[in-house]
């Protein structure tokens, strides 16, 4: 009985592993021929997610609008696209400058967009502006500018091409946020206010425009982890707390393949987070004094490092 278990046993783990890769592999071909001539925007398609984003969706033969807030960046990304594929099953990617904190021309952006191809099927917001600071460093535009990106702006856009998906009565908006939108941590004030924000009205427009047969989704990660180049990695963070976080972060290429599953599955929310941040939303949800006096540790212990410096 003994052995024959023993033989038994690494059988069935084998075989598991085996079903779950061929599921694995089943979803993600699906994930692919779902976007096939589906309109894709992406907002910030010159970003190291943006362009992975563009790799995959324009392999899947999505009609993408690429935008950004340099027009040559946008050319260089869709020179290499198109260079890359069989133009006989890829289309030729449109290109719109998009500067969410110039809220001023957000309407002829929208005009813009939906001229494109008339309508669009998926909406990807993945612009945001980071900054780290002391909040009495902050100034009040500085404050505008973060909310101006990384709020006003994506829900304008939103806003934007709303109207048509209602018509249509199908669409996909999907939100790429920051865990800080769940999770404040310190010298983020700005950032972490807007990120809350714009997670907030995601949320709310999910229920609401469910009824039309319009998905809405968020991801929410930790740190984009920096492809280092040349062999240098990305400077850690000061802060023990926000290093952690660093440390677990996800990469682009792995938060593009999450996206385009997303659409895909049209999952509502996805955390992308390991353990330890992950751990950090429980604590913060369960045992709220303990978080900040962790937190707070934290920033002592960073300042007390300045100084002996």
């Amino acid at each position: 009985m003994g052995f024959t278990f023993v033989l038994v046993l690494p059988a069935l783990v084998v075989l598991v592993a085996g079903v779950y890769y061929v599921y694995n592999e089943v979803i993600r071909l699906m994930s692919k021929s779902m976007v096939r001539n589906k309109v894709v925007v992406i907002t910030d398609a010159v970003s190291g997610v943006g362009t992975e984003c563009a790799k995959l969706f324009h392999k899947g033969g999505a009609r993408l609008i690429l935008c950004g807030k340099s027009w040559d960046k946008l050319e260089s990304l869709s020179d290499d696209l198109s260079s890359a594929s069989d133009p006989s099953v890829t289309f030729t990617p449109k290109l719109v400058l998009l500067d969410f904190s110039d809220i001023d021309s957000m309407p002829d952006v929208v005009t813009e967009v939906l001229e494109c191809y008339g309508c669009v099927d998926v909406l990807i917001c993945n612009s945001s502006l980071k900054i780290k600071a002391p909040v009495q460093t902050l100034s009040l535009e500085m404050d505008k500018t973060i909310m101006d990106t990384n709020y006003f702006g994506p829900i304008t856009l939103a806003k934007g091409v709303l109207q048509s998906m209602i018509s249509r009565r199908t669409g996909h908006l999907l939100l790429v946020n920051s865990i800080q939108g769940k999770l404040a941590v310190p010298f983020r004030t700005s950032y972490a206010a807007s990120k809350h924000a714009v997670q907030a009205f995601f949320d709310c427009l999910r229920a609401e425009v469910e009824e039309y047969g319009i998905s809405v989704s968020t991801i929410s990660h930790t740190f984009i982890t920096a492809v280092p180049q040349d062999g240098v990695p990305s400077p850690k963070p000061k802060n023990a707390l926000l290093s952690l976080f660093s440390r677990h972060g996800v990469y682009p290429a792995e938060l593009a393949e999450e996206i385009q599953c997303t659409i895909s599955r049209k999952k509502k929310e996805v955390l992308m987070a390991h353990p330890i941040p992950m751990a950090a939303l429980y604590i913060r949800s369960f045992f709220p004094s303990l978080f900040f006096a962790v937190v707070s540790a934290g920033v002592k212990d960073m300042a007390i490092a300045e100084q002996l410096q």
